[in-house]
């Protein structure tokens, strides 16, 4: 049986999650990796390694003008 990773087990690898990198410039999608230098955030490699602290989480939906936000608690 698979191991269930934090996020799910269906993550792309990509640099910006990966535990070798590290940000670049941050207008830049450059990231520097200690295995092969400058690299793309969304490139990966076979010494990916997944790191969770990198993961920025998708901001969360707003119920702006919903009736749910009238109702007294």
């Amino acid at each position: 049986m698979a191991k269930k990773r934090l996020f799910g087990n269906n993550i792309k690898p990509a640099c910006k999650y990966c535990e070798f990198s590290k940000a670049g410039e941050p207008d830049s999608e450059k990231m520097n990796c200690s295995k092969f230098g400058e690299v793309k955030s969304y490139d990966s490699c076979k010494k990916f390694e997944y790191s969770p602290l990198k993961r920025i989480p998708k901001k969360e939906i707003g119920l702006a003008h919903s009736d749910v936000n009238k109702i007294d608690f």
